[in-house]
């Protein structure tokens, strides 16, 4: 049984331990916000250039559907993890997403190039035995994004160049609704064929049928640029906010763990205290019938 001084030890660790979680609980929830908005901003963009794209499949469709190639190899997979611990099977559940891609696609380690953003996922990807050519860290606020989506578009392209890749997957955990999320993919080159049909086929919203001035080409180079970038931004943003989803809900069930960690421990401190208490009652009290049974001999 524990000592009431190592009761104290266990009670004031347990007590910091609980202030960090708190501390990371208000930290979670701050950044799930910030991350939310920057999805929500880039929702409306996202529709903008859709439209974009819609106008041009309208009126010159071989601009874009010549982009669309059927699958090749080898494949360039970008995996959005996260760089830091304490988010609960975030890591893992993509590393498992990953695997299985990589099985029913049926790439060979010749026929794919990893990129690993965030230190934690590379070493979960690479523990299962599949090779991550790149790996770098994953931007701790929305300034950051920015400058990541650059580094890995020079990393893509230096794989386009040397190394023949013509098809990019994404491959991060998206955001369902409230405090679930799911791994997901998207392949952001060459456009999707059945997304550009599906647009192709969509109907325009305005009475007025839409038309460009500009030179197709260069307009179908735009729109692509645009889409390419805002598709790993907007993934960048969702994984942050699933990773900080994941953290939050890890850090309340710490939180009730450690609660009640410190109810068992504050119990078993007062029972211990009593009971010292008792036995120096006792010690006294007999102590003093002792002195009194002597002075009546």
């Amino acid at each position: 049984m524990a000592t009431i001084e190592e009761l104290k030890r266990k009670i004031a660790t347990a007590g910091d331990l609980q202030s960090v979680v708190k501390t990371m609980k208000a930290l979670a929830a701050v950044s799930i916000r910030q991350y939310e908005k920057a999805v929500e901003s880039l929702t409306e963009y996202n529709r903008t250039l859709e439209m974009g794209l819609q106008i041009l499949l309208k009126q010159r469709p071989e601009m874009l559907l010549k982009q669309t190639s059927a699958f090749s190899r080898p494949i360039g997979i970008v995996v959005l993890g996260s760089d830091w611990g304490m988010c609960g099977q975030f890591n893992e559940r993509i590393t498992n997403y990953l695997v299985e891609k990589i099985e029913n696609l049926a790439l060979e380690p010749e026929n794919r190039l990893i990129l690993a953003i965030g230190s934690k996922v590379c070493d979960s990807i690479q523990a299962t035995g599949h090779k991550c050519e790149a790996c770098f860290t994953l931007p701790s606020s929305i300034g950051g994004i920015t400058s990541a989506v650059q580094e890995i578009v020079l990393i893509l392209e230096r794989w386009r160049r040397e190394n023949q890749v013509e098809q990019i997957l994404l491959i991060y955990n998206h955001i369902d609704s409230g405090a679930t999320y799911h791994p997901t993919d998207l392949q952001i080159f060459p456009l999707n064929i059945q997304w550009l049909k599906s647009l192709q086929q969509k109907q325009w919203t305005s009475r007025s049928l839409p038309t460009f001035t500009m030179n197709e080409e260069r307009l179908a180079a735009a729109l692509f640029r645009q889409y390419f970038f805002v598709s790993l931004y907007r993934a960048c943003a969702e994984s942050l906010k699933s990773e900080n989803t994941s953290r939050l809900a890890a850090m309340q069930m710490a939180e009730k763990n450690i609660t009640e960690r410190l109810t068992e421990l504050t119990m078993e401190f007062n029972h211990q205290r009593q009971t010292t208490i008792t036995e120096e009652l006792l010690d006294i009290v007999s102590g003093f019938e002792a002195v009194l049974n002597s002075r009546h001999k």
